[in-house]
């Protein structure tokens, strides 16, 4: 269960993250991103060491409002195979330094998103300790989601999406892609496209309005 403490990082998540954005081939705003805190939630480590956050953040600073999703992942220290993903550190108020991760890179974060897709874990919420979001729904849960495992691969960005390639650990049988929205966008999913799972969450527009779409999907094994 990951406790969620109430203390201060310095520097802070957004201020980490507006220094990355500008940085990433999907981010669509000025040279200075102003970000503000839209939604999100938490998944659970089962190891308790690595904490997991999707979080999402509207930036104002170009002609129109932004929404993106940042996965991220906080750990005690430096992870060597996600270094090209790395965003920052930050000083915590009670675990002490924080190294944090696009979480596409960190195979822990990958792992229980695959997890959550599978119906085999439950979405958190993104404030509180040990309380489930029963607003982030998953769709198509179970059916081709690798199990056990899983080995994190290649991280390709697009326009608005990260493709991160998944399969068994011991690089033997069919690949996957997990795909995550990076630029979200309100509306239904396409359906009947193949996909082998999905997750949809909300978020809020700065005016208070309430919005909601897919985060993550699946796409079908290559064989």
């Amino acid at each position: 269960m990951a406790v969620i403490h109430r203390t201060t990082m310095s520097p802070g998540k957004l201020e980490l993250i507006a220094a990355w954005l500008p940085s990433r081939p999907w981010y669509r705003g000025g040279d200075a991103p102003r970000l503000g805190k839209a939604g999100g939630f938490r998944l659970d480590d089962p190891e308790g060491e690595v904490g997991i956050e999707f979080m999402v953040v509207t930036d104002t600073s170009g002609d129109s409002p932004v929404t993106y999703q940042v996965p991220l992942t906080y750990r005690g220290a430096p992870l060597e195979s996600a270094a090209d993903g790395l965003i920052g550190t930050s000083e915590h108020g009670v675990l002490g330094r924080r190294w944090i991760y696009d979480g596409v890179h960190d195979v822990v974060l990958v792992e229980q998103l695959l997890a959550l897709l599978a119906g085999a874990t439950t979405a958190q919420d993104q404030n509180a300790s040990d309380v489930p979001d029963p607003t982030v729904e998953v769709r198509g849960e179970g059916s081709g989601v690798p199990q056990g495992p899983t080995g994190a691969g290649t991280v390709t960005d697009t326009d608005d999406t990260s493709l991160v390639t998944v399969g068994p650990s011991a690089q033997e049988g069919p690949l996957s892609t997990l795909a995550l929205c990076r630029v979200l966008r309100p509306g239904p999913t396409a359906e009947g496209d193949g996909a082998a799972g999905r997750v949809l969450a909300g978020w809020s527009d700065p005016d208070g309005t309430r919005q909601r779409g897919a985060f993550a999907h699946l796409a079908p094994s290559e064989h």
